[in-house]
């Protein structure tokens, strides 16, 4: 851990995770294990772990699930400074199942709770002139006045020269159904971020929920890219992972490929957000430029380390139960490579 100010600001929600004591349909399950959650909050410890401590900006209630929420953060050295708590909102609840194909399955329970009652401002500006990165999540788009105010948190950070990190992460579950025409549906939600946002993570299924559609990463991901973006970072399964940026991208234009590690998975619960967190911490690495060598392109070289990177954090991840609890070490993610 570092005593220094935070370089980057993660938004977003923090919720609890219910998860089943076996795979089986809401219905069919009989208890449940409790677990911080929030694709945000797993992106903001899972930096912390990674020795590059974030601002966290967050709301939850005033209630013993808030209570446990703002301890777990502490616990990993999260910041509570723009930790808010709501005396008028509850905490938000996540029930995960699987569906009849195998998957995973969530059940929100979010209307009007606290993290969707953040406000513009709730961020000063003076606190964006301190950082270099910001992270948002799109879950935080589904409902107002958060959806309000997260827009507004990217627009001021882009304003400011701050990097901006969108992951779209798409849940059907928290829209209305939308025909794509909606000024305040997720297509057009997504669409409205990317105008501030300098670099993309997400998964197809993301992208085509927000209207960008191609089996083929590289036109998916410049297409994207003419949205605004200038980086685009594909995570595709088991397939590994695609890199697409364009010569506005301070590392240059390139593409970039990795096929990602051979482990035996036991939980990949928060997976995703690990492999945010590894980006956010290598793009933001001033070594990373040293990565190139003389027979390989430095752009190349240099978002393929990224995705390496990524991947290994997200691969060990997956090698132990839960989300949080799962997230490595700098040394983990070194031995791991090694």
């Amino acid at each position: 851990m570092t005593d220094s100010e935070p370089d980057l600001l993660v938004a977003g929600e923090t919720l609890i995770d219910f998860l089943p004591d076996r795979a089986s349909s809401l219905a069919d399950v009989e208890s449940f294990s409790r677990r911080a959650g929030g694709a945000p909050a797993n992106v903001a410890v899972a930096l912390a772990r990674l020795d590059s401590v974030p601002w966290f900006w967050t709301r939850v209630g005033e209630d013993p699930f808030g209570d446990y929420l703002v301890e777990t953060l502490g616990e990993y050295g999260v910041p509570d400074r723009f930790v808010e708590r709501d005396p008028e909102a509850d905490t938000a609840l996540a029930f995960v199942s699987h569906d009849e194909g195998g998957e995973r399955a969530f059940t929100f329970y979010r209307d009007a709770t606290a993290d969707t009652r953040v406000e513009p401002g709730g961020v000063p500006d003076e606190t964006l002139d301190g950082v270099d990165w910001v992270y948002v999540g799109g879950v935080m788009l589904a409902a107002e006045p958060g959806r309000s105010a997260t827009l507004d948190l990217a627009r001021r950070a882009a304003d400011r020269d701050c990097t901006v990190v969108v992951d779209p992460n798409a849940r059907p579950e928290l829209w209305d159904s939308d025909d794509g025409t909606s000024d305040h549906g997720f297509p057009a939600s997504v669409r409205e971020m990317l105008d501030h946002a300098h670099v993309v993570k997400a998964t197809p299924e993301d992208l085509a929920a927000a209207g960008f559609e191609s089996e083929n990463p590289e036109a998916l991901t410049e297409a994207v890219c003419e949205r605004g973006p200038h980086t685009v970072l594909l995570t595709l399964g088991g397939s590994g992972a695609f890199a697409y940026a364009t010569e506005a991208a301070p590392w240059g234009a390139g593409t970039a490929f990795h096929e990602g590690y051979d482990v035996d998975p036991v939980d990949t619960t928060g997976a995703g957000d690990a492999f945010t967190a590894g980006v956010l911490v290598a793009l933001s690495d001033s070594a990373l430029a040293s990565t190139s060598d003389a027979e390989t392109p430095e752009t190349e070289s240099s978002l393929s380390e990224v995705l390496a990177f990524a991947n290994a954090v997200a691969a060990v991840t997956t090698t132990a139960p839960g989300a949080m609890t799962a997230l490595p070490t700098r040394e983990a993610v070194r031995d791991f490579r090694r």
